[in-house]
């Protein structure tokens, strides 16, 4: 049988561990001696393989010299949910890859998102959504196409805490051009889009089709940011059968420069608000 796959907790609690034991200066002998455990238990421990009790978590806690009752009880929660199943993992609606995916949306509190070609899936309309999922050359039942279009819906509801993430979207001007679903639901994509880009944590900027070539040609992506210093970002990047993630500073800080590169070309906020407008205008015309 195939050991389980870790949960993103598991893996944001386990880098969190590393972190903290080598600021501490601690080796991994001295936390298994601590605990009264094997090395390689120290090992699965801070490979995410292995869960940790929180008798332990909190000795080891101690041993490395955390007193921030705050860090305490983030480690502590993280641990406690490490087990969990996310909602889309009970729904049973998607692959691991997607659930990772959920799981990392609702737990950053920085997310950049640049779409060459569709809305950014944390802005669509179930329309649009239900459109873009129907057209997917596959063998999805009705039913099942609209848990998933109540999928990509629920997960907008990481905007609608007390402290949302905040929310930095980059769109190609293609993607507010493309009749997905037909002009009706673009009009109403594309009013919700500018509702949304109105909202004090949420930044949309629209790349114009005259920059001509750019850095996102390769593709679209989404960068997570956390809070916890040793598990600060995660890049995504989705293709038709999964979701490649990196992970490496070396990784995440190439697609930080793709990203402030887009930046740097895409229209202003306010003026990219206009060109919503004016492909929102064109469609009732149509």
């Amino acid at each position: 049988m195939a050991a389980s796959r870790p949960t993103v907790r598991r893996r944001r609690l386990a880098a969190l561990l590393v972190g903290l034991r080598e600021r501490a200066g601690k080796t991994p002998d001295m936390a298994a001696e601590r605990i009264g455990c094997h090395r390689t238990k120290i090992n699965r421990i801070e490979n995410a393989r292995l869960g940790i009790s929180l008798g332990e978590l909190r000795d080891l806690l101690s041993f490395y010299g955390v007193t921030d009752e705050a860090q305490v009880e983030e480690a502590v929660a993280l641990a406690q949910r490490s087990r969990e199943p996310g909602w889309v993992q009970r729904a049973g609606l998607a692959r691991p890859s997607y659930t990772d995916f959920i799981d990392y949306e609702r737990t950053a509190d920085y997310v950049r998102s640049f779409q060459n070609s569709l809305i950014a899936g944390l802005l669509q309309t179930p329309d649009y959504a239900r459109a873009v999922i129907s057209a997917a050359p596959s063998t999805l039942e009705h039913d099942e196409v609209e848990a998933l279009v109540m999928a990509r819906i629920k997960r907008q509801e990481v905007l609608q805490r007390p402290e949302p993430p905040r929310v930095c979207v980059i769109e190609g001007e293609a993607a507010l051009r493309l009749q997905v679903g037909g002009s009706a639901v673009m009009r109403a994509q594309l009013e919700h889009l500018a509702t949304m880009a109105q909202q004090p944590n949420i930044e949309v900027q629209v790349i114009p089709d005259r920059a001509g070539a750019h850095a996102g040609l390769a593709g679209s992506f989404v960068l997570f940011g956390f809070p916890t210093p040793s598990f600060s970002e995660v890049v995504c990047v989705e293709h038709r059968t999964g979701t490649l993630y990196m992970e490496t500073p070396e990784e995440t800080n190439e697609y930080t420069l793709i990203f402030d590169s887009l930046r740097s070309i895409a229209l202003s906020p306010r003026d990219s608000l206009d060109v919503i407008s004016k492909a929102r205008q064109e469609l009732s015309r149509t």
